[in-house]
């Protein structure tokens, strides 16, 4: 099979069996029967991450990651290969990155049967990116230990850009993502008697106008945040005082210090809102993604690798403000990150990511094969 028939084979295959994270059960065990008949020796260091390494004809070692788990969408594309989980869709694009990671590692063997794989590679099979964090779990277990990689690279598709496109910029690519909680508890009483109830909704009327205040007084301007409220419920009927309320949100932010300030400031809120109202406000932030930031040098070997695979490089000049888990492989080595065009208004494959209608020509993904093949040719001194 030529690259485009891999990548196809691989990329409809796992797109018929999506699973969300740390579930993705039928993907791994696809992806381990790929690696087996390749040949290539591989670790299972989660129940559903898969960690092979490929020897190269240097002591250096290169690491490439794929996220592998779905989303709980239900898919609205008519295709022979769409979903056969309700519910469940590849609607960020990670059957892609995987028959990318899939299609290189056939690469990867290729080259050293002529002896020309010129490090070692280790390739990043990773559940949960979209939730739990799998990035973190992996860095944990230990899976570097072996192998210490020079330098770690992830691509992931971008349906906002067209085909043969490579995205990316040096320090901030995307932005941390956090999610919040409140959760109020108040006194319930009859409208009549409102004065015996405590009101929760009254006291999370007070925490949201502190919240859409923290950025215009307590961060620098100049700074990039986004303090989100996505979600909230509160009350039991409309003739009572609300003797619950909840509010869901996310932070975005690119500073460590703003998201100290932001969670900081909304404690002082949960506080001052039960002085204000008698009720008992629980804070629960929950550990988030840190910010990509790419290592700057390796940004001109990003540029070479991306020319020499035909892609057309466009370096950004403002980061994204999503999230993104491949942050967590900073804490082990230089990183890179880049974002793969994927857009064919032609053909009609125009949705973003995380929506029901998302799709994308399997040629499209040869960029990335090929873009992993001259990054590890292209490595130098990454340090």
């Amino acid at each position: 099979m030529d690259l485009t028939e891999r990548l196809t084979l691989h990329r409809r295959t796992l797109h018929r069996i999506p699973e969300l994270g740390f579930r993705e059960f039928k993907t791994a065990r696809y992806i381990r029967e790929t690696l087996d008949k390749l040949g290539i020796d591989y670790g299972t260091p989660m129940e559903t991450a898969t960690v092979a390494f490929i020897k190269g004809n240097s002591g250096r070692t290169i690491a490439f990651r794929a996220d592998i788990d779905g989303l709980p969408i239900e898919e609205e594309n008519d295709l022979p290969f769409r979903s056969e989980h309700p519910g469940v869709m590849h609607a960020c694009g990670h059957d892609g990155h995987a028959a990318i990671l899939l299609a290189f590692a056939e690469r990867c063997m290729e080259l050293q049967s002529e002896n020309a794989l010129p490090h070692n590679v280790l390739l990043l099979f990773q559940p949960s990116e979209e939730s739990g964090g799998g990035a973190a779990h992996l860095v944990r277990a230990g899976v570097f230990e072996g192998h210490p990689p020079e330098a770690v690279f992830g691509l992931h598709l971008m349906p906002d850009e067209g085909e043969g496109l490579l995205l990316t910029r040096s320090g901030e690519l995307t932005a941390s993502a956090t999610e919040y909680r409140f959760t109020v508890k108040g006194r319930s009483a009859h409208v009549a008697d409102k004065q015996d109830g405590a009101s929760a909704l009254g006291s999370l009327i007070q925490i949201i106008s502190g919240i859409e205040r923290l950025q215009h007084y307590h961060l620098d301007g100049l700074n990039r945040n986004i303090v989100h409220i996505g979600r909230m419920q509160a009350g039991e009927a409309i003739n009572t005082v609300a003797s619950s309320a909840r509010l869901e949100g996310t932070i975005r932010t690119y500073s460590p210090d703003d998201l100290k300030k932001v969670t900081a400031m909304m404690k002082n809120l949960a506080v001052s809102a039960d002085l204000l109202f008698g009720t008992e406000t629980e804070l629960a932030v929950a550990d988030g993604y840190p910010p990509v930031i790419n290592t700057p040098s390796l940004l001109p070997l990003s540029r070479r690798a991306a020319e020499a695979a035909g892609l057309r490089f466009i370096e950004k000049e403002k980061p994204y403000l999503f999230g993104e888990d491949f942050s967590f492989y900073a804490d082990a080595a230089p990183v890179h990150f880049a974002f793969l065009g994927v857009r064919n208004e032609p053909l009609g494959y125009t949705s973003g990511l995380h929506t029901p209608t998302l799709n994308f020509r399997e040629e499209a993904l040869g960029g990335g094969v090929r873009f992993f093949e001259q990054a590890l040719f292209e490595t130098g001194d990454v340090n």
